[in-house]
């Protein structure tokens, strides 16, 4: 991997981690259409350390306090009750079905989920369920001629059950071209959370996946030597800067505006990749990387 490509697929990586249109499916797809040998699953899980470290900082409060409420609820029964230890026990629940599934179809993920036919139809499928998952929240919102707007749940309403649901639909994730934050999202939207918590609560529960699987990354690509450390960690560093600064104009714009742009952008770029692959222009698997 050259220096020029880390910097095109890091920037790719941090614009794209908190967008609901899948990180892993545009870095497949940069490689792709630019003639690179794909980055691998091994690239995609170290750069996402970057951006997770820029939810780290821009939600470092609210990380705080969480974590410091779950460490006094272990000791004081009477901080059991308090919300942000709540919090706590539930991104670890939310946690759990990605991890297993992770570890489960580890061979599968870094193999044929990587299948440009399967990111396609995954662009596709889950950007008609964020749309749907869209216009309901905004039916919700706005109610209608004859029914009142509707009061969606705030995290304050986050439920155990609820926590493990965000956790499946985050470990759909799991599948290039699903989308972390746009399953997590719709999940939550599908449930009766607001727009806002439906986020906020995505970006908190992708930090434990997140940096566990770049810890393995990390680990496995020392001791195999099968990564480009120069260039990928070049690549981190730039998915932290883009990163941070999508979670900034992302955090803001969801609270009122509609995912239907991205529905339709998932939509025809889905439709135009099987267009391409059906008429032998793309293939649909991915390049051995030599890095």
């Amino acid at each position: 991997m050259s220096w020029f490509e880390s910097l095109v697929l890091g920037l790719v990586q941090g614009l794209t981690e908190f967008l609901p249109v899948s990180s892993s499916a545009h870095l497949r797809l940069t490689a792709a259409f630019s003639g690179w040998e794909d980055p691998g699953a091994a690239f995609t899980a170290i750069t996402q350390i970057g951006t997770e470290t820029a939810v780290l900082i821009y939600f470092r409060k609210d990380i705080g306090r969480i974590v410091s409420a779950w460490f006094r609820s272990l000791f004081d029964k009477a901080m059991r009750h308090d919300h942000d230890a709540q919090m706590g026990w539930l991104v670890i629940v939310g946690s759990i079905p990605i991890g297993v599934l992770g570890l489960t179809l580890k061979d599968q993920i870094e193999g044929p989920f990587r299948d440009l036919r399967i990111t396609a139809t995954m662009l596709i499928v889950v950007g008609v369920v964020i749309g749907i998952a869209d216009r309901l929240a905004a039916r919700d919102e706005t109610g209608g001629r004859h029914r009142a707007p509707k009061q969606r749940k705030s995290l304050e309403n986050l439920s155990v059950k609820d926590g493990l649901v965000f956790g499946l639909c985050q470990a759909c994730a799991l599948i290039p071209g699903v989308s972390r934050s746009g399953a997590t999202i719709s999940g939550g939207l599908f449930m009766g959370y607001r727009r806002e918590a439906a986020a906020r609560y995505s970006f908190l529960l992708a930090i434990p996946a997140v940096l566990a699987s770049g810890a393995f990354e990390v680990k496995d690509s020392v001791s195999e030597g099968h990564v480009a450390w120069g260039p990928t960690l070049f690549a981190t560093v730039i998915a932290f800067a883009s990163g941070y600064a999508v979670i900034a104009w992302f955090m803001k714009w969801i609270s009122n505006k509609s995912f239907m742009p991205f529905v339709w952008y998932r939509i025809a770029l889905g439709v135009v990749i099987i267009a391409l692959v059906s008429a032998d222009v793309l293939s649909p698997h991915a390049a051995e990387s030599a890095s």
